[in-house]
Order: structure tokens, then C-alpha cells, then sequence
């Protein structure tokens, strides 16, 4: 029995003993590594956080948390009182981001610098320089939520009132009338290319007719000239050149001036109906437009 209460006593003292020599060898180490307080300000909730907290500098170990504390002067601000390695030197322009840590639910701090203000900041407890505390991703992620949830749900009511039962009926009607508007309007498109086909044609068979006319006119003017000729040569045959002169004169250029007047008002009304069918294809299906009745015609108006 002595023997065992021995053994008891002995293991006991090596436990003390080894857990004495721990915390003295840390805290050796802690008196070796010379640390600067900083305070960190932020008005956000730091859930996790705690005592012995890790600090981070862009991703290396340089400190830890010592404190956790409400402002004094202001309960709506909460500082976290930090130690950072002496040789570790922070600018105006450093700020603190809380970072899960792994999947216990606990955070720790992780410094950043921008670089933006290479003033150095100066150690201690100012209010002055106190250090920000920014949201991470994963709040403004949190916090931005909430948004998109209403945000998604008003579009799939927007969506759902869109694909009704009356709207999809009405989308069909507006898709068959529009495939009926494109196959009239092919069916006018053709008409009207083969108008406007004919069109140039019946100019030229116009141009035609002028040719020979300007040719039987120049003829004309030939046969005029060799009569003359003929009889200044011919003493005797003046009466009957005069008498053909007459002829010529009376009868075949008065004809010839009625065929150009006949033609002349053709070719005016080509022209007037190529202008009308480049101004309004749409006449060769539904005709021309109906001219406004006048004074004394039925359905005739005053303006107001």
C-alpha cells in the first residue's frame, strides 16, 4: 500500500513539474520578443474573438490579442487592444479584418496595408490612430444577402406575373400576327420588284419611238431639201413641188406634231406612275389613296 501511495506522489510531481518547465520556457520566450500595443476600433460585432486571439501581418504570425474591451466614452465602439512584434512597423494606412478560423467558429485578426500612407503609425492607445477594423468578405457577403433575397424574389414574381396564362395567350396572338405581317409583306415586296421591273422597259420602248421619230423627221427634212433641189433645176415642175410642198406641210407634219403630242403625254404619264409606285408600292394591292370629297360632294365637311 506504501508503496503505491508512492508512485502516486511521484507522478504527481513530475506533472507539476513539467507543466512549471513549460510555462517557464514560454514565458522566457515571451520576455525575449520585445511587442508594441496597438488598439483596433470597430463598431461591428467581433463574434469569436477573444483573448490570445493570433494577429496576423499579411499573413504572418506577429502578435496576439491581450484585451477585448468596450470604449469608455463611447459604448457603441469596441476596442480590441492588440501586441505586434517591436520590429514589426505599421503605417497610417494599415486596417484589421477578423478571419475564421478553420471550422471551430473562432476568428482571429489579420492586418492589411495598402501602402497608400507610408506615414508610420505611432504605438499606444490614441483615438487618434487607432487602427480600423474593415468587413471581410464574408460579412459583406452576409450583409448583402439579405438584398439579394428580396431582390431575387420580386424577380420570380415579376417572372411568374410575365408567364401567366393571359400574357402567354397574348405573346402567341402577337407571334401569329407578326409571321402573317412578314408573309404580306413578301407578297408586296415581289409585286412591287416586278412593277418597278417593267418600269425601265417601257421607258426604253418610249426612247425607242423617239429614235424613229427623229429619224423620220430627219427623212423628211432630206426628201424637203431634194424636192427643192429638183426644182430650182426644173423650171417646169416648180407648181408641182409647191403643190407636194403643201402636202407635206398640211397633211403629214400636222400628223407628225399629234403623234409627238401623243407621245410626249405618254411618256409624262410613265414617269407620273413610276414616281407614284417608288413613292407608295403598297397602291399595287389596296389602289390609290381616296381623295378627300369636296364642296357639294357627298361627305363633304367644313373644317372646324
Amino acid at each position: 500500500m506504501g508503496r503505491n501511495n508512492h508512485a502516486l506522489m511521484a507522478g504527481v510531481f513530475l506533472v507539476v513539474l513539467l507543466a512549471a518547465t513549460l510555462a517557464i520556457v514560454y514565458w522566457m520566450g515571451s520576455l525575449n520578443k520585445e511587442r508594441t500595443l496597438y488598439v483596433i476600433s470597430t463598431r461591428a460585432s467581433v463574434t469569436g474573438l477573444s483573448p490570445e486571439s493570433t494577429v496576423f501581418f499579411r499573413g504572418i504570425q506577429v502578435g496576439k490579442v491581450v484585451n477585448i474591451q468596450f470604449d469608455p466614452n463611447n459604448s457603441g465602439i469596441i476596442l480590441v487592444s492588440v501586441k505586434v512584434d517591436k520590429h514589426i512597423v505599421l503605417t497610417q494606412g494599415v486596417y484589421a479584418v477578423l478571419q475564421l478560423k478553420g471550422v471551430t467558429g473562432l476568428t482571429q485578426i489579420q492586418l492589411q496595408d495598402d501602402g497608400l500612407v507610408p506615414t508610420v503609425l505611432p504605438p499606444g492607445d490614441n483615438p487618434l490612430y487607432r487602427i480600423p477594423l474593415r468587413p471581410s468578405l464574408t460579412d459583406k457577403l452576409l450583409d448583402s444577402s439579405e438584398q439579394l433575397l428580396i431582390k431575387a424574389d420580386h424577380l420570380m414574381k415579376r417572372t411568374e406575373s410575365f408567364l401567366s396564362v393571359e400574357n402567354e395567350k397574348n405573346v402567341g396572338d402577337i407571334l401569329v400576327n407578326l409571321k402573317h405581317l412578314s408573309s404580306k409583306l413578301g407578297q408586296l415586296e415581289v409585286s412591287v420588284d416586278r412593277a418597278l421591273a417593267g418600269v425601265p422597259a417601257l421607258t426604253e420602248d418610249t426612247q425607242k419611238s423617239l429614235q424613229h421619230i427623229n429619224q423620220l423627221t430627219l427623212e423628211l427634212q432630206s426628201l424637203s431639201q431634194q424636192i427643192k433641189a429638183l426644182g430650182n433645176k426644173t423650171g417646169g415642175l416648180i407648181d408641182t413641188s409647191k403643190s407636194v410642198s403643201d402636202v407635206v406641210v398640211q397633211t403629214t407634219l400636222p400628223k407628225l406634231n399629234a403623234l409627238l403630242s401623243e407621245l410626249a403625254l405618254t411618256s409624262r404619264q410613265v414617269q407620273k406612275t413610276a414616281a407614284q409606285l417608288e413613292a407608295n408600292p403598297q397602291a399595287l394591292l389596296l389602289g390609290p389613296p381616296r381623295s378627300l370629297p369636296g364642296p357639294g360632294e357627298p361627305g363633304y365637311q367644313e373644317a372646324q
